[in-house]
Protein backbone atom coordinates (compact mmCIF):
# COMPACT_ATOMS: atom_id res chain seq x y z
CA UNK A 1 0.00 0.00 0.00
CA UNK A 2 1.52 3.59 -1.31
CA UNK A 3 1.83 5.87 1.83
CA UNK A 4 -0.47 7.70 2.86
CA UNK A 5 -0.05 11.61 3.56
CA UNK A 6 -0.15 12.46 7.31
CA UNK A 7 -3.75 13.89 7.37
CA UNK A 8 -5.16 10.39 6.24
CA UNK A 9 -6.83 8.02 8.01
CA UNK A 10 -4.99 5.18 9.09
CA UNK A 11 -5.60 2.84 11.25
CA UNK A 12 -3.51 4.68 14.14
CA UNK A 13 -5.63 7.24 14.04
CA UNK A 14 -9.34 5.83 13.49
CA UNK A 15 -11.79 5.85 16.14
CA UNK A 16 -12.30 2.00 16.04
CA UNK A 17 -15.56 0.09 15.65
CA UNK A 18 -18.32 0.25 18.32
CA UNK A 19 -18.36 -2.88 19.34
CA UNK A 20 -14.07 -4.10 19.99
CA UNK A 21 -12.67 -6.74 17.27
CA UNK A 22 -9.44 -8.30 17.24
CA UNK A 23 -7.72 -7.32 14.93
CA UNK A 24 -7.95 -8.78 11.23
CA UNK A 25 -5.51 -11.17 9.79
CA UNK A 26 -3.60 -10.27 6.40
CA UNK A 27 -5.82 -7.25 5.96
CA UNK A 28 -6.48 -3.68 7.26
CA UNK A 29 -9.36 -2.81 8.98
CA UNK A 30 -10.98 -1.06 6.12
CA UNK A 31 -10.02 -3.83 4.23
CA UNK A 32 -12.27 -6.02 6.67
CA UNK A 33 -15.21 -3.22 6.31
CA UNK A 34 -14.97 -3.67 2.26
CA UNK A 35 -15.35 -6.87 2.95
CA UNK A 36 -18.32 -7.03 4.81
CA UNK A 37 -20.15 -4.90 2.52
CA UNK A 38 -19.61 -6.72 -0.15
CA UNK A 39 -20.58 -9.83 1.37
CA UNK A 40 -23.81 -8.08 2.84
CA UNK A 41 -27.26 -8.96 1.67
CA UNK A 42 -28.07 -5.31 1.10
CA UNK A 43 -25.28 -5.00 -1.47
CA UNK A 44 -26.51 -7.64 -3.62
CA UNK A 45 -30.04 -6.27 -3.89
CA UNK A 46 -27.88 -3.09 -5.53
CA UNK A 47 -28.19 -4.90 -8.50
CA UNK A 48 -31.67 -5.04 -8.58
CA UNK A 49 -32.26 -1.39 -8.06
CA UNK A 50 -31.48 1.54 -10.42
CA UNK A 51 -31.80 5.08 -10.37
CA UNK A 52 -33.69 6.75 -13.54
CA UNK A 53 -34.67 3.33 -15.41
CA UNK A 54 -36.56 0.67 -13.58
CA UNK A 55 -34.76 -2.56 -13.38
CA UNK A 56 -36.73 -3.99 -15.98
CA UNK A 57 -36.12 -1.98 -18.48
CA UNK A 58 -32.91 -3.26 -19.69
CA UNK A 59 -30.12 -4.94 -18.75
CA UNK A 60 -27.69 -1.99 -20.23
CA UNK A 61 -29.12 0.77 -17.98
CA UNK A 62 -26.31 0.86 -15.28
CA UNK A 63 -27.69 -0.39 -11.52
CA UNK A 64 -27.38 1.05 -8.00
CA UNK A 65 -24.71 -1.65 -7.72
CA UNK A 66 -22.68 -0.38 -10.98
CA UNK A 67 -22.97 2.75 -10.02
CA UNK A 68 -21.08 2.02 -6.64
CA UNK A 69 -18.29 0.38 -8.24
CA UNK A 70 -17.96 2.94 -11.03
CA UNK A 71 -17.47 5.53 -7.67
CA UNK A 72 -15.34 3.10 -5.76
CA UNK A 73 -12.75 2.58 -8.88
CA UNK A 74 -13.05 6.37 -9.54
CA UNK A 75 -12.59 7.11 -5.88
CA UNK A 76 -9.59 5.18 -5.46
CA UNK A 77 -7.57 6.43 -8.57
CA UNK A 78 -8.35 10.13 -6.75
CA UNK A 79 -7.13 8.56 -3.00
CA UNK A 80 -3.94 7.41 -4.35
CA UNK A 81 -3.09 10.29 -6.22
CA UNK A 82 -3.05 12.45 -2.63
CA UNK A 83 -1.95 9.49 -0.71
CA UNK A 84 -5.35 8.55 1.12
CA UNK A 85 -6.50 5.45 2.59
CA UNK A 86 -7.57 3.50 -0.65
CA UNK A 87 -9.69 0.49 0.78
CA UNK A 88 -11.57 3.47 3.23
CA UNK A 89 -12.86 5.21 0.01
CA UNK A 90 -13.47 1.74 -1.71
CA UNK A 91 -15.39 0.56 1.38
CA UNK A 92 -17.25 3.90 1.44
CA UNK A 93 -18.43 4.30 -1.96
CA UNK A 94 -19.37 0.42 -2.00
CA UNK A 95 -21.60 1.26 1.03
CA UNK A 96 -23.03 4.64 0.37
CA UNK A 97 -25.89 3.79 -1.77
CA UNK A 98 -26.98 0.71 0.40
CA UNK A 99 -30.48 2.36 2.21
CA UNK A 100 -31.60 3.75 -1.31
CA UNK A 101 -35.35 2.29 -1.57
CA UNK A 102 -36.83 0.56 -5.07
CA UNK A 103 -37.16 3.33 -7.88
CA UNK A 104 -34.39 5.95 -6.84
CA UNK A 105 -35.41 9.30 -5.50
CA UNK A 106 -38.81 8.72 -6.95
CA UNK A 107 -39.12 5.89 -4.36
CA UNK A 108 -37.46 8.14 -1.41
CA UNK A 109 -39.97 10.70 -2.06
CA UNK A 110 -42.47 8.76 -1.55
CA UNK A 111 -41.44 6.52 1.30
CA UNK A 112 -40.61 10.16 3.05
CA UNK A 113 -43.98 11.49 2.81
CA UNK A 114 -45.72 8.13 3.89
CA UNK A 115 -43.29 8.29 7.15
CA UNK A 116 -43.90 12.25 7.57
CA UNK A 117 -45.54 11.26 11.13
CA UNK A 118 -43.08 8.48 12.14
CA UNK A 119 -39.87 10.39 11.85
CA UNK A 120 -39.52 10.51 8.07
CA UNK A 121 -36.85 8.55 5.47
CA UNK A 122 -33.88 9.64 4.04
CA UNK A 123 -31.15 7.30 2.13
CA UNK A 124 -28.63 8.20 3.77
CA UNK A 125 -29.43 7.52 7.24
CA UNK A 126 -30.73 4.36 5.97
CA UNK A 127 -27.62 3.50 4.58
CA UNK A 128 -26.30 3.84 8.13
CA UNK A 129 -29.16 1.96 9.46
CA UNK A 130 -28.31 -1.15 7.27
CA UNK A 131 -24.75 -1.13 8.45
CA UNK A 132 -25.24 -0.95 11.83
CA UNK A 133 -28.46 -2.85 12.82
CA UNK A 134 -30.30 -4.40 9.84
CA UNK A 135 -27.63 -6.98 8.54
CA UNK A 136 -28.04 -9.84 10.57
CA UNK A 137 -25.07 -12.23 9.67
CA UNK A 138 -22.91 -12.30 12.73
CA UNK A 139 -23.46 -14.16 16.06
CA UNK A 140 -21.92 -11.32 18.25
CA UNK A 141 -23.95 -8.02 16.62
CA UNK A 142 -26.34 -6.20 15.08
CA UNK A 143 -25.66 -4.92 11.20
CA UNK A 144 -21.80 -5.46 10.27
CA UNK A 145 -19.71 -2.82 13.26
CA UNK A 146 -17.80 -0.78 10.56
CA UNK A 147 -15.10 1.69 11.91
CA UNK A 148 -16.29 4.43 12.53
CA UNK A 149 -14.96 6.28 9.75
CA UNK A 150 -16.40 4.02 6.88
CA UNK A 151 -20.19 4.61 9.24
CA UNK A 152 -19.14 8.81 8.87
CA UNK A 153 -18.12 8.63 4.99
CA UNK A 154 -21.94 6.68 4.40
CA UNK A 155 -23.89 9.44 6.49
CA UNK A 156 -23.53 12.39 3.59
CA UNK A 157 -25.72 14.55 4.94
CA UNK A 158 -28.18 14.86 8.29
CA UNK A 159 -30.35 16.93 9.93
CA UNK A 160 -29.22 18.25 13.34
CA UNK A 161 -32.68 16.59 15.05
CA UNK A 162 -31.16 13.33 13.99
CA UNK A 163 -27.77 13.90 14.57
CA UNK A 164 -28.03 14.78 18.09
CA UNK A 165 -29.73 11.04 18.35
CA UNK A 166 -26.61 9.75 16.47
CA UNK A 167 -24.59 9.85 19.45
CA UNK A 168 -20.33 10.30 17.72
CA UNK A 169 -21.12 9.29 14.34
CA UNK A 170 -23.92 12.94 14.36
CA UNK A 171 -21.50 14.96 16.43
CA UNK A 172 -19.64 16.72 13.27
CA UNK A 173 -22.95 18.14 12.24
CA UNK A 174 -23.57 19.42 15.03
CA UNK A 175 -19.91 20.75 15.50
CA UNK A 176 -20.34 22.55 12.07
CA UNK A 177 -16.79 19.98 11.06
CA UNK A 178 -15.61 18.18 8.34
CA UNK A 179 -15.62 14.13 7.78
CA UNK A 180 -12.18 12.69 6.58
CA UNK A 181 -10.85 13.99 3.26
CA UNK A 182 -11.44 10.07 2.06
CA UNK A 183 -15.24 11.01 2.75
CA UNK A 184 -15.14 14.40 1.47
CA UNK A 185 -13.81 12.70 -2.54
CA UNK A 186 -15.98 10.00 -2.22
CA UNK A 187 -18.88 12.19 -2.18
CA UNK A 188 -17.17 14.20 -5.48
CA UNK A 189 -16.63 10.76 -7.00
CA UNK A 190 -20.36 9.65 -6.73
CA UNK A 191 -21.06 13.10 -8.64
CA UNK A 192 -18.84 12.08 -11.23
CA UNK A 193 -20.40 8.67 -11.91
CA UNK A 194 -23.68 9.08 -11.57
CA UNK A 195 -23.68 12.92 -14.10
CA UNK A 196 -21.55 11.18 -16.29
CA UNK A 197 -23.58 7.28 -16.67
CA UNK A 198 -26.89 9.41 -16.56
CA UNK A 199 -25.54 11.06 -20.25
CA UNK A 200 -24.39 7.66 -21.45
CA UNK A 201 -27.68 5.69 -19.95
CA UNK A 202 -29.73 8.88 -21.28
CA UNK A 203 -28.60 8.62 -24.64
CA UNK A 204 -28.32 4.83 -24.79
CA UNK A 205 -32.14 5.17 -23.99
CA UNK A 206 -33.17 8.09 -26.88
CA UNK A 207 -34.28 10.16 -23.90
CA UNK A 208 -31.42 12.86 -24.69
CA UNK A 209 -29.64 13.25 -28.14
CA UNK A 210 -26.09 14.25 -28.87
CA UNK A 211 -27.27 17.30 -30.79
CA UNK A 212 -29.38 18.54 -27.48
CA UNK A 213 -26.35 17.52 -25.21
CA UNK A 214 -23.89 19.70 -27.92
CA UNK A 215 -25.13 22.56 -26.08
CA UNK A 216 -23.65 21.53 -22.81
CA UNK A 217 -20.02 22.72 -22.72
CA UNK A 218 -18.08 20.27 -20.59
CA UNK A 219 -20.12 17.33 -23.90
CA UNK A 220 -19.37 19.34 -26.48
CA UNK A 221 -15.80 20.52 -25.71
CA UNK A 222 -15.14 16.19 -25.25
CA UNK A 223 -17.05 15.79 -28.49
CA UNK A 224 -14.78 17.88 -30.63
CA UNK A 225 -11.75 16.42 -28.90
CA UNK A 226 -13.03 12.97 -29.97
CA UNK A 227 -14.76 13.28 -32.96
CA UNK A 228 -11.30 15.06 -34.06
CA UNK A 229 -9.19 12.50 -33.14
CA UNK A 230 -11.63 9.33 -34.66
CA UNK A 231 -13.50 11.39 -37.30
CA UNK A 232 -14.64 7.73 -38.60
CA UNK A 233 -15.50 6.62 -35.15
CA UNK A 234 -19.42 5.50 -34.54
CA UNK A 235 -21.99 7.55 -32.79
CA UNK A 236 -21.82 4.67 -29.82
CA UNK A 237 -18.05 4.65 -29.81
CA UNK A 238 -18.26 8.13 -30.14
CA UNK A 239 -20.53 8.43 -27.14
CA UNK A 240 -18.10 6.18 -25.23
CA UNK A 241 -15.06 8.14 -25.92
CA UNK A 242 -16.53 11.47 -25.29
CA UNK A 243 -17.87 10.04 -21.53
CA UNK A 244 -14.38 8.72 -20.64
CA UNK A 245 -12.93 11.83 -22.04
CA UNK A 246 -14.79 13.89 -19.58
CA UNK A 247 -14.51 11.48 -16.78
CA UNK A 248 -10.69 11.97 -17.37
CA UNK A 249 -11.08 15.94 -17.25
CA UNK A 250 -13.43 15.80 -13.53
CA UNK A 251 -10.80 13.43 -12.04
CA UNK A 252 -7.90 15.44 -13.16
CA UNK A 253 -9.74 18.66 -12.22
CA UNK A 254 -10.72 16.80 -8.68
CA UNK A 255 -6.97 15.80 -8.01
CA UNK A 256 -5.26 18.86 -9.22
CA UNK A 257 -7.49 21.62 -7.48
CA UNK A 258 -8.03 19.27 -4.17
CA UNK A 259 -4.13 19.22 -3.79
CA UNK A 260 -4.04 22.82 -4.31
CA UNK A 261 -6.52 23.06 -1.57
CA UNK A 262 -4.53 20.95 0.78
CA UNK A 263 -1.55 23.27 -0.27
CA UNK A 264 -3.05 26.51 0.84
CA UNK A 265 -4.26 24.90 4.41
CA UNK A 266 -0.84 22.60 5.25
CA UNK A 267 -2.77 20.53 7.27
CA UNK A 268 -0.95 18.05 9.63
CA UNK A 269 -3.19 15.81 11.48
CA UNK A 270 -6.44 14.32 10.36
CA UNK A 271 -8.29 16.47 13.28
CA UNK A 272 -6.79 19.62 10.97
CA UNK A 273 -8.98 18.47 8.06
CA UNK A 274 -12.32 18.00 10.27
CA UNK A 275 -11.46 21.64 12.06
CA UNK A 276 -11.04 23.40 8.71
CA UNK A 277 -12.85 24.16 5.76
CA UNK A 278 -13.88 21.20 2.74
CA UNK A 279 -10.99 20.57 0.87
CA UNK A 280 -12.18 18.46 -1.96
CA UNK A 281 -13.11 20.00 -4.67
CA UNK A 282 -13.71 20.82 -8.29
CA UNK A 283 -12.05 24.32 -9.84
CA UNK A 284 -14.24 27.38 -10.13
CA UNK A 285 -14.71 26.76 -13.88
CA UNK A 286 -15.21 22.78 -13.53
CA UNK A 287 -17.80 22.71 -10.96
CA UNK A 288 -19.70 25.69 -13.12
CA UNK A 289 -19.74 23.12 -16.02
CA UNK A 290 -20.88 20.67 -13.62
CA UNK A 291 -23.59 22.98 -12.72
CA UNK A 292 -24.79 23.47 -16.16
CA UNK A 293 -24.51 18.99 -17.17
CA UNK A 294 -27.03 18.82 -13.74
CA UNK A 295 -29.30 21.22 -14.68
CA UNK A 296 -29.43 19.76 -18.04
CA UNK A 297 -29.83 16.27 -17.30
CA UNK A 298 -32.84 17.60 -14.74
CA UNK A 299 -35.07 19.22 -17.15
CA UNK A 300 -34.37 16.85 -20.08
CA UNK A 301 -33.85 13.40 -18.67
CA UNK A 302 -35.08 13.21 -15.08
CA UNK A 303 -38.28 15.22 -16.08
CA UNK A 304 -38.67 13.37 -19.71
CA UNK A 305 -42.21 12.40 -19.76
CA UNK A 306 -41.40 8.61 -20.37
CA UNK A 307 -39.65 9.06 -16.99
CA UNK A 308 -42.23 10.74 -15.16
CA UNK A 309 -44.73 7.66 -16.11
CA UNK A 310 -42.49 5.37 -14.65
CA UNK A 311 -42.33 7.99 -11.56
CA UNK A 312 -45.88 8.27 -11.13
CA UNK A 313 -46.05 3.95 -10.98
CA UNK A 314 -43.36 3.75 -8.73
CA UNK A 315 -45.28 6.55 -6.45
CA UNK A 316 -48.00 4.47 -6.37
CA UNK A 317 -46.35 1.04 -5.78
CA UNK A 318 -44.73 2.51 -2.45
CA UNK A 319 -47.98 4.74 -1.21
CA UNK A 320 -50.05 2.03 -1.42
CA UNK A 321 -47.62 -1.27 -0.12
CA UNK A 322 -46.72 1.55 3.25
CA UNK A 323 -50.22 1.98 3.49
CA UNK A 324 -51.25 -1.52 2.70
CA UNK A 325 -48.69 -2.57 5.16
CA UNK A 326 -49.78 -0.46 8.13
CA UNK A 327 -53.06 -0.78 7.86
CA UNK A 328 -53.01 -5.05 8.10
CA UNK A 329 -49.58 -5.53 9.56
CA UNK A 330 -50.87 -9.62 9.20
CA UNK A 331 -49.71 -9.06 5.80
CA UNK A 332 -46.17 -8.63 6.02
CA UNK A 333 -43.56 -11.44 6.17
CA UNK A 334 -43.34 -13.21 9.89
CA UNK A 335 -39.82 -11.55 10.88
CA UNK A 336 -41.25 -8.05 9.98
CA UNK A 337 -44.73 -8.46 11.68
CA UNK A 338 -42.35 -9.29 14.81
CA UNK A 339 -40.30 -6.18 14.14
CA UNK A 340 -44.08 -4.07 13.56
CA UNK A 341 -44.68 -4.91 16.94
CA UNK A 342 -41.97 -2.03 18.06
CA UNK A 343 -42.15 0.58 15.37
CA UNK A 344 -44.94 -0.80 12.91
CA UNK A 345 -43.97 2.22 10.49
CA UNK A 346 -40.34 1.83 10.93
CA UNK A 347 -40.38 -1.94 10.50
CA UNK A 348 -42.40 -1.42 7.45
CA UNK A 349 -39.83 1.22 6.07
CA UNK A 350 -36.85 -1.05 6.43
CA UNK A 351 -39.06 -3.39 4.46
CA UNK A 352 -40.04 -1.99 1.74
CA UNK A 353 -36.56 0.46 1.02
CA UNK A 354 -34.65 -3.47 0.96
CA UNK A 355 -37.27 -4.00 -1.99
CA UNK A 356 -35.37 -4.37 -5.57
CA UNK A 357 -37.32 -2.76 -8.31
CA UNK A 358 -38.78 -5.61 -9.33
CA UNK A 359 -39.49 -7.18 -6.10
CA UNK A 360 -41.41 -4.37 -5.13
CA UNK A 361 -43.20 -4.64 -8.56
CA UNK A 362 -44.15 -8.35 -7.39
CA UNK A 363 -44.98 -7.71 -4.28
CA UNK A 364 -47.45 -5.07 -5.25
CA UNK A 365 -49.06 -7.70 -7.60
CA UNK A 366 -49.30 -10.12 -4.69
CA UNK A 367 -51.52 -7.61 -2.39
CA UNK A 368 -53.44 -5.89 -4.87
CA UNK A 369 -53.66 -8.37 -8.27
CA UNK A 370 -56.65 -10.46 -8.31
CA UNK A 371 -55.12 -12.94 -9.91
CA UNK A 372 -53.08 -15.52 -8.30
CA UNK A 373 -49.80 -14.86 -7.66
CA UNK A 374 -48.05 -17.06 -4.92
Amino acid sequence: MPELAPFAVGQHNSRGRRLFEHAPSGRTEFQRDRDRIIHSTAFRRLEYKTQVFVNHEGDLFRTRLTHSLEVAQIGRTVARSLGLNEDLVEAIALAHDLGHTPFGHAGQDTLNACMKDHGGFEHNLQSLRVVDKLEERYAEFDGLNLCFETREGILKHCSLANAAKLGEVGERFLLKQQPSLEAQLTNLADEIAYNNHDVDDGLRSGLIDIGALSGISIFARHLEEAQRAYPALTERRMIHETVRRMIGTLVTDLIQQTRANIAVVNPETLADIRSGGELAGFSPEVRTEQQELKQFLRLNLYQHYRVARMTTKAQRIVRELFEAFMETPRLLPPQYQEKARGDKARAIADYIAGMTDRYAIIEYRRLFSVEETG
